[in-house]
């Protein structure tokens, strides 16, 4: 007996101190909190920024680039000049000390290639392709993470509805063990049928205790999917609607269409043709213009030569076009040719593996569910039998026209028939989002 009511004081302080800490979640709110709070959400829509610079015409290569240098020199130096007399043949010197000179000097240059062999347009167009590639892993990771927190969300509405069944069970059964007590004391039942009801109770107690550790522990996992820096238990929502998906054929077309992974794959392949063009623009000349514009200015001070220039300044524009054409550079760009090509290769095998791969789950997701579907109309005609015949063994129980065995048997009955229908429900619905998912439609779905 001690046993047992240690078993009830915890049973319900677990449910008291649930009762103080749960906040009631629907889905529609569960979602809004992971698409702001979701660590991978975040990731995943910074690497789309990133990659969106990249993509930008700053980063083409089909600007200008303009170039500004200037400087100042100061010079301090002690000279001598000797001069040699034509006429007479007399060398004669002249010297200083601390002769200073000053030069200043600016010079903007301006640089823009006209023809590269048009390695910049595919490159410009390979780095869009990048950024929808990016846009698209970004949105794979949007779903799984859909798929993540609502494989959660179901799973604690899936754990709550059975941990209330089992606190029904275990109601029953202390109502049943309160009965065989009275029955006992007033000698109406042999102490065996007690002992049998106490078992029961303990039993149902331990279950409970078990399945509401489990609940606590999915909800602390559901508030790591949310994002959500303080512990909250959540109350949920567990009421399933199914969506009317369209046939198969239909389904496998809207795959084939949007499916994330198909897409990507697409976008890779798309990516190493325009890598083949860069690469073969390397075999023509680069055509390149240049312009500056200079300023220089001398002073000279305290000059020891009479023929020197005490200011000195220049200033003008140059401009000029190059041409560069790296005829042979010992096979590498042939090399690299050849190697996208390869990768090219290895892109459309990889396309088409990953097709096969996905209409070949398609096709076991859609039998599982279609299976799926089935098990739960067969599991709900099983609980209304269960509880009809549960209902009539506990009038005929209490009656006493059958035994604590058989009353208890089909109290089990009925609890293994109210838990595998919720399995059904709840397996059936996730399912079904799987589906979603791979025909690209999860993130359409209204909650």
């Amino acid at each position: 007996m001690k046993l047992n009511k240690k078993a009830i004081f915890i049973v319900v302080l677990l449910s008291t101190l649930q009762v103080f800490s749960q906040k009631f979640l629907t889905k529609k709110e569960a979602l809004k909190i992971t698409l702001e709070n979701n660590f991978g959400i975040k990731i995943a829509s910074n690497n789309v920024k990133v990659a969106k610079n990249n993509s930008s015409i700053y980063n083409s290569r089909f600007l200008p680039t303009a170039t500004l240098n200037s400087g100042a020199d100061y010079r301090r130096n002690n000279q001598s000049l000797t001069f040699t007399d034509r006429n007479t043949g007399n060398d004669s010197e002249i010297s200083g000390n601390g002769v200073v000179s000053k030069t200043y000097n600016a010079t903007l240059g301006i640089n823009y290639v006209l023809f590269d062999g048009l390695g910049r347009k595919y490159n410009y167009k390979q780095l869009k392709e990048t950024y929808n590639l990016t846009e698209l892993q970004a949105k794979e990771t949007i779903e799984n993470t859909y798929l993540q927190l609502f494989t959660a969300y179901f799973q604690i509405a899936r754990l709550s509805e059975n941990t209330k069944n089992l606190q029904e069970a275990l109601t029953i059964s202390k109502r049943r063990l309160q009965r065989a007590k009275y029955q006992y004391d007033y000698g109406q039942s042999t102490k065996l049928e007690y002992l049998n009801a106490q078992v029961d109770v303990n039993n149902d107690s331990i279950t409970l205790i078990s399945a509401k550790q489990q609940l606590i522990n999915a909800k602390r996992g559901f508030n790591v999917i949310l994002g959500q820096q303080k512990e909250i238990a959540y109350e949920v929502e567990t009421k399933v609607d199914f969506y009317k998906i369209l046939n198969y054929n239909d389904l496998e077309d809207k795959t084939l269409k949007n499916n994330s992974l198909l897409n990507q794959n697409q976008k890779n392949l798309a990516i190493s043709e325009f890598n083949l063009k860069v690469n073969k623009a390397n075999y023509l000349p680069t055509l390149g213009f240049n312009a500056s514009y200079g300023f220089n200015r001398t002073e000279n001070e305290n000059l020891i030569n009479p023929f020197g220039a005490k200011l000195i300044t220049s200033d003008g524009l140059n401009a000029g076009i190059n041409l560069t054409w790296n005829i042979f550079d010992g096979g590498v760009r042939k090399t690299r040719v050849a190697n996208a090509k390869i990768a090219i290769e290895n892109q459309q095998l990889l396309l088409a593996q990953q097709k096969i791969t996905i209409e070949n789950n398609l096709k076991n997701t859609w039998d599982n569910y279609q299976n799926q579907l089935f098990i739960l109309k067969a599991q709900e005609t099983n609980v209304l039998t269960t509880q009809n015949n549960f209902d009539r063994t506990q009038e005929r129980f209490k009656l006493g026209q059958i035994s604590s065995v058989e009353f208890r048997q089909a109290q089990i009955n009925l609890i293994n028939a109210k838990t595998a229908l919720n399995n059904a429900k709840y397996d059936a619905k996730l399912i079904e989002l799987q589906l979603l998912q791979l025909s690209g439609d999860i993130l359409n779905v209204k909650f």
